[in-house]
């Protein structure tokens, strides 16, 4: 499916990729739950890749609320640009390590609800009109709410379905 272009889609997809992620998740044994990833990559079990995405939310959340407080957001996150992105996203997956997978999901749900009310709140041209605000620079809003949603739950979704056929329990 194409990059939503409007709120109707951004929300419809959003929500059914976020679906889809959480029909998979409740599809998983216990067992496949809490096992180690058979691949490399940064995260290593279904938790790590949860809270990834719930950790995403917040920083979302947080350059919205700055810049529209009519500062410049530090993105990705103070101390890191978007080239030392791998960087910020290890130190993302330390900082989950002690927290349960019950947590984790149940941190994501929130966190989910929180940022789908963010773009309730817009109209098509305050998402989707670029440069309209000078914190997103040469892009829109949507555009940055895409990628915290619609288009980083199907990245979540392609770690676990991988996840789900290597494991070999």
């Amino acid at each position: 499916m194409p990059r939503p272009q409007d709120k109707q889609t951004l929300l419809a997809l959003g929500q059914a990729n976020f679906d889809k992620l959480m029909t998979l998740v409740q599809e998983f044994t216990d067992e496949e739950l809490h096992a180690e990833f058979q691949f490399e990559t940064r995260d290593r079990n279904v938790r790590d890749t949860l809270v990834h995405l719930h950790e995403w939310h917040l920083m979302m959340m947080e350059w919205y609320r700055v810049g529209m407080g009519g500062a410049k957001p530090e993105m990705p996150a103070p101390g890191y640009t978007w080239k030392t992105l791998p960087d910020l996203n290890l130190e993302i997956w330390k900082k989950y390590q002690q927290t349960s997978l019950n947590e984790g999901m149940a941190l994501l749900k929130q966190s989910f609800q929180q940022i789908r009310k963010l773009i309730e709140k817009q109209n098509d041209p305050e998402l989707f009109e670029k440069k309209r605000y000078p914190w997103t620079g040469t892009t829109s809003l949507g555009s940055y709410f895409v990628s915290a949603t619609s288009s980083h739950y199907d990245w979540a979704l392609k770690q676990l379905k991988k996840h789900k056929r290597t494991y070999g329990g």
